[in-house]
């Protein structure tokens, strides 16, 4: 068997045993992936509300559609097609993670030069990119919603932190399920359990689709009549 049949036997070997200890004991690994993707949606929810404060009140708003007015079936989809495509991004970070943490220096070994050199540091590779993406990807959602959020609380003359607190029954869920992979990926980068980001990926998406079909249902149908008495509009 060559290194890299020998590095994908094992990895599905160590996820099929780690989904077998997980199916027994589930709470405690969702407890610390759901804890540690709640502080991540709680800070880019606080960066958004510092940015909305930063940013001037008028600018373009959309206002004449979902969260704000009742939309239809397209719109649910639009919202889900769009949120299942940044967690799709999100679960590709954790497989990178699987495949520098657990498989290259599986590798390794069997290689000479340079390809060796890039295997053995594949772990320290793959937490600089994860990181760098992460924190720019973050960056410019804090930026660009805080922006939008300040354009429609400035076009409904309320507060930008009413509006949020009126977008938090769909936007909290809606994020923390979006940074499962994520928070399952640091976890495991921390304690060196690369081998289960894997199992973490597949159990992370799991979860987390249907929670974000809940909130694009949510925000098409509900949103709008928390919204209208909240902010004082019809």
């Amino acid at each position: 068997m060559d290194a890299s049949a020998f590095a994908l036997a094992h990895g599905v070997r160590r996820t099929r045993e780690t989904l077998d200890g997980w199916q027994r004991r589930p709470w405690p690994v969702l407890r610390e992936w759901i804890l540690g993707s709640l502080a991540a949606a709680c800070m880019l929810l606080f960066a958004i509300w510092i940015v909305s404060l930063i940013e001037p009140a008028h600018g373009p708003a959309q206002l004449l559609r979902p969260p704000f007015l009742v939309g239809d079936p397209g719109d649910a989809v639009r919202i889900f097609a769009h949120n299942l495509l940044v967690l799709t991004l999100h679960a590709m970070a954790c497989v990178a993670g699987f495949i520098a943490g657990s498989s290259l220096p599986l590798q390794a070994p069997y290689r000479s030069g340079i390809s060796r050199r890039v295997h053995e540091a594949g772990r320290r590779i793959a937490i600089a990119f994860v990181v760098a993406a992460t924190g720019f990807s973050l960056s410019l959602q804090a930026y660009a919603l805080g922006m939008s959020v300040a354009h429609a609380a400035g076009s409904l003359h309320v507060s930008s932190g009413l509006l949020l607190l009126g977008l938090l029954p769909h936007a909290l869920p809606e994020l923390v399920a979006l940074f499962l992979p994520l928070a399952a990926w640091i976890i495991a980068s921390r304690r060196g359990e690369w081998e289960q980001l894997l199992a973490a990926t597949l159990v992370t998406v799991a979860v987390a689709v249907p929670i974000l079909m809940v909130t694009a249902v949510w925000e098409v149908y509900v949103a709008p009549h928390v919204l209208g008495p909240l902010l004082g509009y019809a």
